[in-house]
């Protein structure tokens, strides 16, 4: 899985998720995900899932899109960062148009920089479970993306 692009919006983030071909596309085709996930982010197992097949996401974790996981921690990783829960995500796909494997996230967000390092952030948790890339720390993570979150400093006159 890969970020191809990201639009800032004036109320929310855009960002076109590709999963390569040979990759999987759903998280039921990766052995033992859910609980990777939950262990590394336990507050996914909160967050609600209003696509009408699961009450909540632990649920949908199951078998759910890779994309649609991505959408998730990206929001949780702004939550831990101080950003409201009640802040909605929606994940978009259609094949046809984009071709196989390109997805259309959408992040609402409270500060646009934390929203943008928590894409980040997503993508290098998606890197460790997927690929078993680098270790990730969620708390300096969260710290990090908190910092973002700062005071901007005044101008020079």
């Amino acid at each position: 899985m890969r970020v191809d692009s990201i639009t800032v919006h004036e109320d929310r983030v855009d960002v076109v998720v590709r999963v390569e071909g040979g990759e999987p596309l759903r998280t039921s085709a990766v052995g033992e995900l859910p609980e990777k996930v939950l262990e590394l982010l336990p507050g996914l197992a909160r967050h609600r899932c209003d696509n009408g097949a699961c009450a909540t996401f632990r649920e949908e974790l199951e078998d759910t899109e890779i994309a649609h996981l991505f959408e998730h921690v990206v929001m949780e990783m702004m939550a831990l960062a101080g950003s409201p829960r009640s802040l909605k995500g929606e994940t978009e796909w259609d094949f046809e148009r984009d071709g196989r494997g390109f997805f259309r996230v959408s992040l609402e967000y409270d500060d646009d920089l934390v929203c943008l390092g928590a894409v980040k952030a997503a993508d290098r948790v998606m890197d460790h479970l997927l690929r078993g890339k680098a270790p990730f720390d969620v708390t300096a993570e969260a710290v990090r993306l908190r910092a973002l979150r700062a005071a901007p400093t005044a101008m020079p006159a």
